[in-house]
């Protein structure tokens, strides 16, 4: 496969890597950009990407909560001067209002009505009357004895770009004090998953190969390697259980206190965590870049 500029571009981007560490990851791996990563990853030249850190998409998140149930609703546009339009924040409102009240799903919300029509016939309405492509992407319902919820950089009532909501169990008023902080934590941390029993299990044997190999690889070129038996049972074990600790919310250092886990945290405030949702604004979209250059210059020649 012919390793493009484009390619190397969006690998340097991704991982942080030098040009030609990324054309001879992406030589290596056929260009595979997943395996890319790894490959860059197992040499010690890139740290972890997420995907989620690739946000290239406008709109808002809107969140509701009532009565141990909370919404998450995101609904995209073109352009952040849409998200900062009156009428598109009020329908973002009326979709999630309806989302808490009555939808299961994303497609489910699509068909429920919303002032006489269903909700995707609304959108289409809001696209003709506003002048740009929109698109109801995304619901996340949670429920809980307490469910708290937490809106980052705000555009208005229960709208923002980053949108946050946890389930806990224990006494409601203590739920609602600690709970806030934790959801806040969480759109600062943007954890993987809430805890190790809950984490993808293919996320976690693609790192084991990656730890795996960077640790023998490191090892080879040591002028004192260790047994292997410490490779394996302490080295690789250690490197996993930190993966762990950073990427699930209950192993994560606290941001309010880091001398405490969240777990820690949370049993302290005499709660548990149950579940939460973190929706951010275009998670996962990859946005087509222009050239700015050669947009004005496509417009000046009338093309």
């Amino acid at each position: 496969m012919a390793i493009t500029a484009a390619m190397v571009k969006e690998l340097r981007e991704t991982t942080g890597a030098g040009m030609m560490d990324a054309k001879k990851a992406l030589t290596e791996t056929d260009g595979n950009m997943e395996a890319a990563i790894d490959w860059l990853r197992t040499k010690g030249l890139a740290k972890a990407a997420k995907k989620a850190d690739r946000v290239a998409a406008e709109g808002l998140v809107g969140v509701q909560v009532t009565d141990g149930r909370g919404v998450a609703v995101e609904i995209n546009s073109e352009t952040d001067f849409v998200a900062k339009n009156a009428d598109f924040q009020q329908l973002v409102r009326d979709i999630t209002d309806i989302a808490l009240t009555t939808a299961t799903d994303v497609e489910v919300l699509k068909a429920t009505h919303l002032n006489g029509k269903p909700v995707s016939e609304v959108l289409t309405d809001a696209i003709a009357r506003i002048g740009e492509n929109m698109t109801l992407r995304r619901m996340h319902l949670l429920e809980g004895d307490t469910v708290v919820s937490y809106v980052h950089n705000a555009a208005g009532d229960g709208l923002g770009r980053i949108g946050v909501l946890v389930a806990l169990k224990g006494d409601k008023d203590k739920a609602q004090a600690i709970g806030k902080q934790f959801a806040m934590h969480i759109a600062a941390t943007s954890p993987v998953s809430l805890s190790e029993a809950t984490m993808d299990q293919a996320l976690l044997a693609r790192e084991l190969e990656v730890q795996t190999a960077k640790a023998l690889e490191e090892n080879a070129a040591s002028s004192k390697p260790k047994p292997e038996a410490v490779i394996q049972n302490n080295i690789i074990p250690g490197r996993m259980k930190k993966f762990v600790a950073e990427n699930t919310l209950l192993g994560q250092a606290f941001v309010i206190n880091p001398d405490l886990t969240v777990e820690q945290a949370a049993k302290e405030a005499g709660v548990e965590i149950t579940g939460y949702a973190r929706v951010a604004v275009g998670e996962g979209i990859e946005k087509k870049e222009e050239d700015f250059a050669a947009e004005v210059a496509k417009t000046l020649s009338g093309a």
